[in-house]
């Protein structure tokens, strides 16, 4: 098939590994595809911000820079247009973004089908954290987004359940979370040698990826490194920000600034190589109703997963089999958690084993994700 793919991700980061990976997957079943979206954001090194687009946001008021967004629309109709006519594609697919119905407007001038990724409800996102200024067009950019997709695709069954608040049928939904390519985590080296070229042999390596923020409470991982008998705890942080200037000073107060290493932004391919020396991997917390892309690296990679026991988590794992959960907003119910899967080998070892099996089991993988949504293109074709 001829897949026009369009998104408006100016930032290289998670986001664009989900694009990334979508396109390397549709390409790699014979489709070929055109991406409409920010250029830039190719050239950049991964965990870059967005450029323009970030210091515009930093700099002008709200309201100027939602009207800014909503205008960028009208540009992207006209790249749209243009796609469509040169390349005849055989539908659109479409990483929702707010203030952005080109889309919509382009699928309906041409009669195409509309395929809409979507990750998070924006407004609701945006309104929470950052606050919204034109609400009442950004409400209604979501909500026509959403009920004019030919079919909508939400990462979790809980995002999926705030979707249809708005309208759209449970049978133009289809729940696809994120996934893993196989062949950037699969037959990587082992845990041993992943700590040898770490220079941490013989450790008890407790490990988190992402973006390091204070309500994650990895400070209070700190604790568990200290005292007699847990000199072999070690604590590797894959990233960087804002909780690390504090985790640092944190660690050099209790003595063990020596055990506990963030490395800062790491390249997207070079991730496994630091997974890999995890004994316990640590999701601290996540957002209701998102699907994080680290706990199906840690999956692949057969770790043994602390994690909050929220609806969106327990769409992936089960408590004791393949992960330990924990009550979620609970601080110390999470250092409790991962105290236990330190002292008892064989849980350890049991929820590891079987992390790795759900990856396979539950066809949590890209090209997987990419041939559901041919499938689902074609089903709607013979309707």
């Amino acid at each position: 098939m001829k897949i026009l793919y369009h998104h408006r991700i100016a930032s290289k980061d998670g986001q664009y590994v989900h694009i990334e990976e979508m396109l390397k997957s549709f390409r790699k079943h014979g489709h070929e595809v055109v991406v409409v979206g920010p250029s830039a954001v190719e050239k950049d090194d991964f965990g870059s911000e967005g450029g323009v687009v970030s210091l515009l946001k930093q700099y002008i008021p709200k309201f100027l820079y939602e009207i800014v967004e909503f205008g960028y629309a009208l540009l992207v109709f006209i790249k749209l247009f243009k796609a469509v006519k040169q390349f005849k594609p055989d539908f659109i697919y479409e990483r929702y973004n707010i203030y952005m119905p080109a889309g919509i407007w382009i699928k309906k001038l041409f009669k195409l089908q509309l395929i809409l990724e979507v990750n998070s409800p924006l407004f609701d996102e945006r309104s929470k954290f950052d606050g919204m200024s034109l609400t009442w067009l950004a409400r209604w950019t979501e909500r026509y987004t959403w009920n004019n997709a030919d079919h909508v695709l939400p990462v979790t069954q809980v995002l999926a359940e705030r979707i249809k608040r708005e309208g759209v049928a449970e049978k133009c939904m289809t729940v696809i979370p994120n996934g893993i390519d196989p062949g950037k985590f699969y037959n990587h080296m082992g845990t041993d040698e992943a700590k040898t070229k770490l220079g941490i042999s013989g450790k008890l390596v407790l490990g988190f990826t992402g973006f390091m923020r204070e309500w994650h409470g990895l400070e209070g991982v700190l604790d568990l490194l200290v005292g007699e008998g847990n000199e072999n705890r070690f604590l590797l942080l894959v990233g960087d920000g804002p909780a690390k200037k504090n985790i640092h000073k944190r660690a050099q107060e209790l003595g063990i600034a020596d055990r506990v290493l963030i490395t800062g932004v790491v390249d997207r391919d070079k991730i496994a190589d630091y997974v890999s020396a995890f004994d316990i991997a640590l999701q601290p917390d996540v957002v209701d109703y998102a699907s994080p892309l680290k706990l199906f690296e840690y999956l692949a990679l057969g770790r043994a997963i602390v994690a909050p026991e929220k609806n969106n988590i327990l769409e992936v794992l089960t408590d004791r089999e393949d992960a330990l959960l924990f009550e979620p907003d609970n601080k110390q119910a999470f250092v409790s958690a991962i105290e236990e899967l330190c002292v008892n080998t064989g849980l350890r070892n049991k929820v590891a084993r079987n992390a790795k099996k759900l990856i396979t089991t539950k066809k949590f993988l890209w090209d997987n994700n990419a041939s559901r949504v041919i499938d689902i293109v074609a089903d709607r074709s013979n309707l």
